[in-house]
């Protein structure tokens, strides 16, 4: 069992009193499939945006491990599940590569402004050819004296709508394999960067989505994240965050399902007795725990790993897997449990399923991090 410090619980309660008012209303925000600006700025309000990043920045100076922890409590507060998930964007697409690859100037300049909230971030990775594998990526980006020029396009590029900071990954060589990847900070307004309108979704649809177009961006030298051609490096140590973050995220939103499905099962009477005591019903909420539970582990096993150094390339791909397979999973049976009124939309339990599909995609799909898994294994 693990044991939080008392400045790690108190990190993770401060949020709670706000979490209740930010998710007035989700049900309804996410119908409109609009992003939330009112409940953004009041969680920039908390401090939350900063965690992982250095006090000298704005930052709360927080660990990995620390980080997850009170991303989990967002996940288990907050019911607005594509606000949560664009909060995670931001804080992995640009913050935590900056911090760790960026130059001085580019951290004095951008940072402070990413920790607070006043600028949101997003990254640009994925194109509609390519899918997960990242490495065959067609946008370039050729070198031009103290420039570099951008051409091509992005997809699913998650708060792309609402970005102001863009992290996009391009190739810069012809050379296959990671050193062909470059990382640049871009922004928003830069000449020739069109981004496209948000595109509606099956899930998470408060956080907004949408394509990017490149036609001869200009981008200076000095916006590159690390060095030309490391873009790989970056972009491996963004992706470990990401899992970690956004799925513990998802575990807290599924240790709050269970306790939701408990009071159902406890309540909701059929044919005279409570649902609870019927085994039909009761071993599915014994499946969610333990899908937490289990998703928990892995989580914050890996984040340990990776706060002490070690290779923890297994652990994250298994984190993820369990972490989205446990959080579908759990969705679908809330809404067998909670039966006709789960799936109704008034009762906000639909919408966990329609958002638990995307996790078995986004950040590697299920089949990819299978393949991942069997090739540390030597198959």
């Amino acid at each position: 069992m693990t044991t939080w410090t008392d400045d790690q619980q108190r990190l993770r309660e401060w949020l709670q009193p706000l979490l209740g008012k930010i998710s007035e209303g989700h049900v309804e925000r996410d119908a409109e499939a609009v992003f939330p600006w009112e409940q953004w700025d009041l969680l920039r309000a908390t401090g939350i945006l900063g965690l992982p990043f250095e006090e000298r920045w704005g930052g709360l100076g927080q660990d990995l491990v620390t980080t997850l922890y009170v991303l989990e409590g967002l996940g288990q507060g907050c019911r607005d599940a594509g606000l949560n998930f664009s909060v995670t964007s931001h804080i992995v697409s640009t913050g935590v590569p900056l911090q760790r690859f960026g130059s001085d100037e580019l951290k004095e300049r951008h940072l402070p402004r990413l920790c607070s909230g006043e600028l949101i971030g997003a990254h640009a990775i994925s194109e509609s050819e390519s899918g997960s594998d990242a490495l065959a990526m067609h946008t370039r980006a050729v070198r031009d004296g103290d420039s570099f020029v951008l051409n091509g396009s992005k997809a699913f590029v998650s708060n792309g709508p609402v970005a102001d900071l863009i992290t996009v990954y391009a190739r810069t060589s012809d050379r296959p394999g990671p050193l062909s990847t470059t990382a640049f900070l871009v922004d928003r307004d830069t000449p020739g960067l069109t981004v496209g309108k948000p595109i509606p979704k099956m899930g998470l649809r408060t956080s907004p989505l949408s394509e990017l177009f490149f036609d001869d961006c200009r981008i200076p030298a000095s916006r590159v994240l690390g060095r030309p051609g490391g873009g790989f490096l970056v972009l491996d140590h963004v992706m470990r965050w990401e899992i970690l973050c956004s799925f513990a995220v998802n575990a807290g939103e599924m240790r709050d399902r269970v306790e939701r499905c408990v009071e159902y099962a406890r309540t909701r009477t059929q044919s005279g007795k409570p649902i609870g005591s019927y085994q039909a019903v009761s071993h599915k909420i014994v499946d969610m725990e333990i899908g937490v539970e289990t998703a928990r582990h892995w989580l914050f096993s890996a984040a340990r790993k990776i706060v002490t150094g070690e290779n923890a390339a297994k652990d994250v791909a298994i984190a993820k897997l369990v972490t989205s397979e446990a959080n579908l999973a759990s969705a679908l049976a809330a809404v067998q449990i909670f039966g006709g009124n789960g799936y109704m939309a008034e009762y906000g339990i639909e919408k966990e399923l329609r958002n638990s599909v995307g996790g078995t995609i986004y950040s590697g799909t299920s089949e990819i991090q299978r393949n991942r898994i069997a090739s540390i294994l030597g198959l």
